[in-house]
């Protein structure tokens, strides 16, 4: 289990799966990462809270989720890549070019492999 430190007002997005204690939990090390990314950069200023509920909020009510909010995380990303291209931080068609390489290098990296960009054929 992974933990947010210092305790950010993000561990209470509503959705968000918790721990019987109330603490974040994370099915994948990749959920703890976007976690982890969200709060540094809520910290540092790039976003304010309510900005960010807002786009998760947005995010998270779009038809089609997983009824049993196995996709919330898919969401979490959704919200936050969106957030930054509207703050100016990140250029929308670059981040989705970026998953598409991930996705790409994913792919192609054998079983047991670490998956790193330079796997991405079309790299």
């Amino acid at each position: 289990m992974s933990r947010c430190e210092p305790p950010s007002s993000l561990v209470q997005s509503p959705g968000l799966p918790v721990s019987p204690q109330g603490e974040p939990v994370f099915a994948e090390p990749w959920h703890a990462q976007a976690f982890a990314i969200t709060v540094h950069l809520h910290q540092q200023g790039v976003f304010a809270w309510t900005e960010w509920a807002e786009s998760l909020s947005k995010e998270l009510h779009k038809p089609g989720r997983a009824d049993d909010g196995g996709d919330y995380f898919d969401g979490w990303v959704a919200a936050l890549t969106t957030l930054l291209a509207e703050k100016g931080v990140a250029d929308e068609a670059v981040l989705f070019d970026l998953q598409q390489s991930w996705q790409r290098a994913a792919q192609a990296t054998p079983h047991g492999r670490p998956i790193v960009l330079g796997n991405d054929p079309l790299r």
